[in-house]
């Protein structure tokens, strides 16, 4: 069986939103669009491009969907072969056309969850409100979060009230790279459970 493997470029304070351009999402009138990349380098961009690499097909929620479809056909060079050949899938409810080639629509997340019967690595990037949703229908198997130094105090968040109560576990080592991004990839371990924190014996 496949993975669905989250991918998202945040901030300290749990921003998500238009980290690529500022116009990318001004929904909410939202005022730091483009805040990424003044805080990236060559070594995370070639972390992402390597994540691009490994999947067999992409995943996204209908907001982030609109944003790719609008650029990426249009696009050369790696990355953008990478995502315009593999198969898409987009989760919507109203979508009956997408206009980008090789797309499929599907109806919820949990046919989404289906993806990893025939993939191996389904990636997706953004869509924060789909991520929520498959971890709901348990179908979301890892995190990989590049986490910029960057606090916003506005945007869209990625968890919030409603978020299923989760823990994790550290899937491969942490990354830091030269402008203080990390990168953290975690895997889903279960339910939240809670003790006393006990002091250590000296």
């Amino acid at each position: 069986m496949g993975i669905i493997v989250a991918n998202l470029f945040i901030t300290l304070d749990g921003v998500y939103q238009a980290p690529g351009g500022r116009e990318e999402d001004p929904e909410g009138e939202f005022a730091f669009g483009g805040w990424q990349a003044p805080v990236s380098d060559d070594e995370a961009g070639a972390s992402i491009a390597d994540e691009i690499s490994r999947m067999d097909a992409l995943l996204l929620g209908r907001k982030t969907y609109d944003i790719f479809a609008s650029y990426w056909p249009h696009q050369s060079g790696d990355i953008a072969d990478a995502l315009n050949r593999v198969p898409k899938f987009v989760v919507s409810g109203t979508m009956a056309d997408p206009d980008w080639a090789g797309t499929t629509v599907l109806p919820d997340a949990a046919a989404a969850g289906g993806l990893r019967d025939g993939f191996g690595q389904i990636h997706m990037f953004g869509s924060g409100v789909l991520i929520r949703s498959l971890m709901a229908a348990n179908v979301l198997d890892r995190l990989h979060f590049w986490l910029y130094p960057v606090v916003l105090g506005q945007g869209k968040r990625l968890f919030g009230t409603g978020t299923v109560p989760s823990t994790f576990t550290l899937a491969e080592p942490a990354r830091s790279f030269p402008k203080g991004a990390v990168s953290l990839v975690y895997e889903r371990a279960g339910e939240v459970e809670t003790s006393e924190m006990v002091p250590t014996a000296t």
